[in-house]
C-alpha cells in the first residue's frame, strides 16, 4: 500500500486549528449536459465554478481538480492520473495538495452555495466528534461533495480503500506521490469512501442544489431573477467581476440613489452613487467610508431640494452653511 504523503511544496500552508482547505472537483464528463463544459456554464453571468470559489473564499488554500482555466480567484490546479478516474481518484489527487486539518470538499456545480453554508459546515465539524459533516439535499439524500471532513480521517479512508482494491505496480514505482488511479481508486463510488467515516448531517436544501441537467441550469437561472433574490445576486456578481471584497449596506446606497433621483434629477442617482463610491475608495474604502460618503451626498441632495421648495432659506436653516460661515452668518 502507498500511504498518503502530501505533495512537495504544500508544507508551508496555514495549519491553525480553525483553518480549512477546499478541494473542488471540476473534471467530470457532464454526460447529462451532453458533454458541455459544466464548470464554465454561467448562472447569473458567472461560471458555476466561480460561484463555488466565491463561497469558499475563506479557505487557506483552494485546490481545483480539473484542467486549468481562467477563474475569478486564484487556485491551485491538480489532475487525477489518468483524467476521468472518477470522484474518489480526483479527491485523492486534490487532497495531496492540502495541509489544513479540515478540508471542504465541493463539486463545481453548486449555484447557491454561499459562505454562510461553508461556515455552518466547518463550525458543525469543529463542534462535533464526527469525521465529516455533509449536507442533505431536498430529497434527503446525502451529498458527499458538499461537506467538510477531518483531513486525517479522509486520508486514512482513502488509504484503506487503496489497500482493499490493490495498489498497482505503477503506484509503487511512483512512490508517495502516486495518484488516485495509480492507487487503485479509479471508478470507485464516493459512498464507498464515506462509508469508512463517522459522519453527521446538516440540512441546507438550497445550498446542496446541483446542476446535473439543462433543466437544473434553467431552474437556477430563473430563481436568481426572482424579485427577492435578484438584487443580492447582482451585487455579488458585480463585486466578483470587479474583484471587490467589500461588504456594504446596500440599503444606504439605495436610499442615496432614491434621494438623488427624487430631490435632484433621475440621472443623478447612478452618478451620485458612483461618486460616493469613488470618495469612499479615496478615504480608505471600508464600509464606514461608504456610509459616510453616502450620508454626506444624501444631505446635499436634501439641501438641494429645500432650496427649490423655498425651505431652509433662513439663517441657520438646513440650506445655510453648516459651519456658520455662509453669507447669512454673523
Amino acid at each position: 500500500m502507498t500511504a498518503y504523503q502530501p505533495a512537495p511544496g504544500v508544507l508551508d500552508a496555514c495549519e491553525t486549528h480553525d483553518a480549512y482547505d477546499a478541494v473542488v472537483l471540476a473534471g467530470g464528463s457532464a454526460r447529462r449536459l451532453d458533454g458541455a463544459d459544466k464548470p464554465g456554464v454561467r448562472v447569473g453571468g458567472r461560471a458555476l465554478l466561480d460561484r463555488v470559489l466565491t463561497a469558499c473564499a475563506g479557505a487557506a488554500a483552494t485546490v481545483v481538480v480539473a484542467d486549468p482555466r481562467p477563474t475569478a480567484r486564484p487556485v491551485r490546479w491538480v489532475r487525477e492520473d489518468p483524467p476521468g478516474g472518477g470522484p474518489v481518484a480526483a479527491l485523492d489527487a486534490g487532497l495531496r495538495a492540502t495541509t489544513a486539518p479540515v478540508v471542504l470538499v465541493l463539486s463545481a456545480d453548486l449555484p447557491f452555495l454561499d459562505p454562510a453554508t461553508v461556515t455552518r459546515l466547518t463550525s458543525a465539524l469543529a463542534a462535533s466528534g464526527a469525521e465529516g459533516v455533509l449536507l442533505r439535499d431536498a430529497e434527503g439524500r446525502d451529498q458527499p461533495l458538499v461537506a467538510a471532513y477531518r483531513a486525517e480521517a479522509l486520508r486514512r479512508a482513502l488509504d484503506q480503500l487503496a489497500a482493499e482494491h490493490g495498489t498497482t505496480e505503477r503506484a509503487q514505482q511512483a512512490g508517495p506521490g502516486g495518484r488516485g488511479a495509480q492507487r487503485g481508486l479509479a471508478g470507485l463510488s464516493l459512498r464507498r469512501l464515506t462509508g469508512e467515516l463517522r459522519l453527521t448531517r446538516a440540512e441546507a436544501p438550497l445550498a446542496s442544489f446541483d446542476c446535473d441537467t439543462w433543466d437544473d441550469i434553467a431552474a437556477a437561472r430563473a430563481r436568481i431573477r426572482e424579485h427577492e433574490h435578484v438584487l443580492d445576486e447582482w451585487i455579488t456578481a458585480v463585486k466578483d467581476e470587479l474583484g471587490i471584497e467589500l461588504d456594504v449596506d446596500t440599503g444606504v446606497l439605495l436610499d442615496l440613489a432614491r434621494d438623488a433621483a427624487h430631490n435632484v434629477a433621475r440621472p443623478a442617482a447612478p452618478l451620485t452613487t458612483f461618486l460616493a463610491g469613488y470618495a469612499a475608495g479615496r478615504a480608505g474604502g471600508g464600509p464606514e467610508e461608504v456610509a459616510e460618503a453616502a450620508r454626506k451626498a444624501a444631505a446635499l441632495a436634501l439641501r438641494w431640494a429645500e432650496e427649490e421648495t423655498g425651505k431652509g432659506t433662513a439663517p441657520g436653516g438646513p440650506a445655510g452653511d453648516r459651519d456658520g460661515t455662509g453669507p447669512d452668518a454673523g
